[in-house]
């Protein structure tokens, strides 16, 4: 019989209200939610262990960076086939991606969660749960990295992305597509993600902001993080990577003190490329000393990037870690 463990770190899954139309707080212990599921899946056995509980929104970098070394130490186990986690649907991304930098193992790791609580009748949580356990199992799975498994859908940690506040079906990963799904206890697997990066960090660096600009949005905001002892910035760029008037004058400043400025893109489809120049294009960006995120969002660009500061990397170091991505 394969062995499961089940990481519950709370989120809208160990959720109920304390009252009619009360606010939601997740509550419910890790063996709560494993008693709700409907049916068990056939041959697994099931460990629980409990992480502080709270909703995703509320989580911090060292919080996360501690359940990936706890996932890692988890999978060291020659008994354990895989991990599973229960987390919170608003940073379930981020924290996966963090799980796909720093988790050094092959086994599988699933995200999973609910949109809809478990005081709810219909909640979505007992089946992603459910299936996220078959897939914690599965062969199929390994050296995959980690996923997020939702409403029977697979999707690469690097790639997906939360595209709807509400719906069940709110993973997307724009793009590239589903890794595969689960259906009646079997995981079918239709391709494998793409570029990954595996660091060894003793930290992740909190001082990383991101600047998403808008139509006419003045640099002031980079001046202050130069001003307030930032480590890194990430310009939520448009399209290819551009930014409005000023901004490649003020990522220079930054540059010339020391701080990494790297530039992504906004948009939920497509990579940074320097292609455009004029004032602050892409290509008068990358001159001024940005680095480009490639197909990484903003949130994950950032992460990688507090990964790397985190870890004492070079200019130079983090430049070829970027590329991987480009």
């Amino acid at each position: 019989m394969k062995q499961v463990v089940l990481i519950s770190t709370g989120g809208t899954i160990a959720s109920v209200s304390d009252h009619a139309g009360g606010p939601v707080n997740a509550a419910l212990a890790g063996e709560r939610l494993l008693d709700s599921l409907h049916q068990k899946p056939d041959g697994i056995a099931v460990r629980v262990e409990d992480f502080p509980a709270r909703g995703s929104y509320a989580l911090d970098l060292a919080t996360i960076h501690a359940l990936c070394a706890r996932i890692t130490e988890t999978l060291a186990d020659a008994a354990v086939a895989g991990v599973v986690v229960t987390h919170g649907t608003d940073t379930m991304e981020e924290s996966a991606f963090l799980a796909d930098l720093l988790v050094r193992s092959d086994k599988p790791v699933i995200f999973t969660g609910a949109q809809r609580h478990a005081g709810v009748a219909d909640t979505d949580g007992p089946r992603n749960l459910g299936d996220a356990i078959t897939c914690a199992a599965s062969d199929a799975l390994t050296g995959v990295g980690p996923v997020i498994l939702f409403e029977g859908e697979l999707h690469a940690a690097r790639d997906v992305t939360k595209v709807h506040a509400s719906r069940v079906d709110t993973f997307r990963s724009p793009g590239f597509g589903k890794l595969g799904d689960v259906d009646e206890g079997r995981v079918h697997i239709g391709r494998r993600p793409g570029a990954r990066v595996t660091l060894s960090t003793p930290t992740l660096d909190p001082d990383v902001e991101i600047i998403a600009p808008g139509l006419g949005t003045t640099p002031r905001l980079l001046d202050h993080c130069g001003a307030s002892g930032v480590s890194g910035v990430v310009i939520a760029g448009f399209g290819r990577g551009n930014a409005p008037m000023g901004f490649a004058d003020a990522a220079k400043r930054l540059i010339d003190k020391g701080i990494p400025v790297i530039v992504a893109t906004r948009c939920a489809e497509g990579r940074t490329m320097a292609v455009y120049g004029k004032d602050s294009g892409a290509t008068t960006l990358v001159e001024a000393g940005c680095l480009l995120a490639g197909e990484l969002s903003p949130y994950k660009a950032r992460l990688l990037l507090a990964a790397l500061l985190g870890q004492g990397a070079t200019r130079e170091e983090i430049a070829a870690a970027f590329a991987r991505f480009a």
